[in-house]
């Protein structure tokens, strides 16, 4: 168990979903919470909303230059929170150009952008929270998910070679792979959603998660077992139970 009370944590993706909840279950912690996103609007209603301390920075991940200068409006931190993703549900076979790259902007090298103004900070100062978030889509490709599972799984290597390289520091980095959230992201699946959560419940769930020790760590349990095992299986066995043909 952490010791929360006190520390200082900078939210990214803050504004909606599983971030905002996440807020809110940290807030009652007494954790001091610099909130960002892109939609100052939504920054100033939660902050308005938490029952601790918080202030917000916007920023626009998509833009190195958004990225430094909130990074260095936000301060001394004693961790980071990375939630930001964006997701569209496409097949190799009706690929969209803009948004897969989107995907791989966002979710993957967003997350290097935040990493590039954090992590030497933390190791100047000789300790930081790190926290990813990933998804099950991360641990093998999936029907429908060109971008997105790829964008996760490169996050997911990511987070090893800084774990690895981390390690016998006190920089402590975890990845946190959900499974569906009811989100506007998950309501443009045409499919149904098998183990899906509402975003309060996914908020504890993290935040549980992030309490523990493990470098990675999923949810719900059963449910990413599946993924996991998955991982286990010959590409003969694997595409036919997940890839209709022609997928």
């Amino acid at each position: 168990m952490r010791d929360w009370s006190g520390k200082r944590y900078w939210l990214i993706g803050a504004s909606e979903g599983l971030g905002r909840s996440l807020a809110h279950q940290m807030s009652r912690t007494g954790v001091d919470l610099v909130l960002s996103a892109r939609s100052e609007d939504r920054l100033q209603e939660l902050v308005a909303e938490l029952p601790g301390k918080a202030s917000y920075v916007p920023i626009d991940i998509a833009d190195r230059g958004s990225v430094e200068a909130a990074a260095k409006e936000v301060g001394e931190i004693d961790g980071v929170v990375f939630l930001a993703g964006v997701y569209w549900p496409i097949a190799a076979t009706e690929w969209d150009a803009e948004k897969v790259e989107a995907m791989f902007d966002i979710n993957l090298t967003g997350a290097v952008r935040v990493l590039g103004q954090v992590v030497p900070r933390f190791f100047e100062k000789g300790e930081g929270h790190i926290v990813l978030t990933g998804s099950l889509s991360a641990y093998r490709g999936l029907p429908g998910a060109i971008g997105y599972s790829a964008s996760k799984a490169g996050l997911f290597s990511l987070a090893e070679s800084l774990h690895g390289d981390l390690r016998g520091t006190d920089i402590d980095v975890q990845i946190i792979n959900p499974g569906f959230i009811r989100t506007r992201l998950t309501d443009k699946n045409d499919f149904k959603m098998p183990a899906i959560l509402e975003p309060d419940e996914a908020g504890r769930v993290f935040f549980e998660k992030m309490n523990g020790g493990n470098f990675a760590s999923h949810f719900p349990w059963a449910f990413g077992m599946i993924f996991k095992l998955s991982q286990l299986m010959p590409a003969w066995m694997y595409f036919p139970l997940f890839f209709k043909k022609g997928d």
